[in-house]
């Protein structure tokens, strides 16, 4: 089951179910965003820059933990992390999912609690296993058999830690080739098809300084069908039980990952979280007595569900073009602060702010300034007709992998977050300068 958000067509229309759920309308064409207007954002922060409504990211967080009340949901920081959104997801009480020495660093900066992090990652750095460790991380994933040695060699013979396996379930789910991790023949986890994950699992069972606690698979990203999910977990059941047979271990912890989909454009389906909820934990019992097991804790990694949504990316038009029948619209961003429309296809909804326009809607595309043919915001979308150089361009649901995944191509500079919430804005990450580039080069 997925939900669908109310129909609209692809334009810059008054269709806000995309938007965050504090969005409104204000005169002269522009939109509040946790009550601030976005004209005045971009006049004190200037453009491009990311708003991020504080309210609309706590508020998914205790969407989930009401959805999953006796699971543990861990925040998948790689969809954005900052020390203000460590501090608002760990009040929300939700653990972090973390992918390296820098998104540890940061978190424990903020002051979240190691123990409540989870590492994992397909190739972990000597620096990224030891920051873990000196930290005191929760539990390490772990995703190669060469990584167990290594980690064991780590902890050392007098030391303890809690690490899950990441399995492979032979599962292709997600909405672009690219994320989809449940299959075999990609880079994570260890089959379970060729027995990988089965000798793996040994292995770590004979490293008395690792304890093995559980189970961990994802399956990919931008799912909106529960079915999945549901293979997958009775697949995962299956593993434990044979571990329970042929070791005697019974697993108390099951990680499902995230990858829950949610809609960018008006119309388009997103992740049905309670049905989610009913059907895994139907499936688990179920599963879990079918092979006389004790039902383990479900885990799961939400990111983009939780900050997507949050998100509005603002422009500044700096030309318009017309080239035969094709108009572009070309901003002071691009590719450099998103570049999943590049990397997977992805479809915005951007809408003009600031400006009533009286003018017919046009087919557009919106392009980036990047020295790029493929840097294109958003293709064949409605803007006015009389859209300008000056006028401010917003896009909506840009709170997952903008920043996180952010560039110094043409060493443009990443753009600030601000956040908004109660009438106010106040920036949590500055924009990158040019001194910041000067001051990187240190060689002659």
């Amino acid at each position: 089951m997925t939900v669908i958000t109310p129909p609209g067509t692809v334009a810059g229309t008054d269709d806000l179910s995309v938007w965050p759920s504090s969005t409104s309308r204000l005169p002269h064409g522009d939109l509040a965003v946790g009550g601030v207007s976005l004209t005045e954002v971009a006049r004190r922060f200037e453009t491009p820059v990311y708003v991020l409504d504080e309210g609309e990211l706590r508020t998914r967080c205790r969407t989930y933990r009401d959805a999953f009340p006796g699971a543990e949901v861990l925040y998948a920081a790689k969809a954005l992390l900052c020390r203000a959104v460590t501090r608002w997801v760990d009040e929300e009480g939700l653990g972090m999912d973390v992918c390296s020495a820098g998104e540890l660093e940061l978190a424990a900066a903020g002051g979240f609690p190691p123990e409540r992090m989870l590492l994992h990652g397909n190739a972990k750095s000597p620096r990224d296993l030891e920051t873990a460790l000196r930290l005191g991380v929760g539990r390490i994933v772990i995703d190669s058999a060469s990584e167990i040695a290594r980690l064991a060699a780590a902890v050392g013979p007098h030391g303890h830690q809690r690490v899950l396996v990441r399995v492979t379930p032979g599962i292709s789910a997600g909405g672009h080739e690219k994320i989809r991790t449940g299959r075999d023949g990609q880079k994570f986890g260890l089959s379970l098809t060729d027995g990988s994950a089965q000798h793996a699992i040994a292995r770590v069972l004979d490293q008395p300084q690792l304890q093995l606690t559980g189970l961990h698979c994802h399956i990919g990203s931008q799912i909106t069908d529960i079915r999945p999910y549901v293979t997958s977990l009775r697949r995962m059941v299956g593993l434990m039980a044979r571990i329970r047979d042929t070791h005697g271990l019974v697993l108390p912890e099951l990680d499902l990952g995230g990858g829950h989909g949610v809609a960018y454009r008006p119309g388009e389906p997103s992740m049905a979280l309670p049905a989610l909820a009913r059907a895994l934990r139907a499936e688990l019992v179920a599963s879990c007595a079918a092979a006389r097991l004790d039902v383990p804790r479900l885990l799961l990694e939400p990111g983009r569900a939780i900050a997507g949504p949050a998100g509005v990316a603002l422009y500044r038009v700096l030309a318009v073009k017309h080239t035969g029948a094709q108009v572009f619209v070309a901003v002071d961003g691009g590719m450099s602060d998103n570049p999943r429309p590049a990397l997977y296809g992805a479809r915005y909804v951007p809408r003009m702010v600031g400006r009533r326009s009286s003018a017919a809607p046009t087919r557009t595309t919106v392009v980036g300034r990047h020295c790029e043919a493929g840097d294109i915001l958003a293709a064949d979308v409605e803007l006015p007709g009389d859209t300008r150089p000056g006028d401010l361009i917003a896009v909506p649901v840009a709170g997952a992998y903008h920043l996180s995944m952010a560039s110094g191509y043409n060493m443009v500079g990443r753009p600030p977050v601000v956040a908004v919430g109660d009438g106010a804005a106040r920036l949590l990450v500055r924009r990158e300068t040019l001194d910041d580039f000067r001051g990187r080069d240190v060689g002659e």
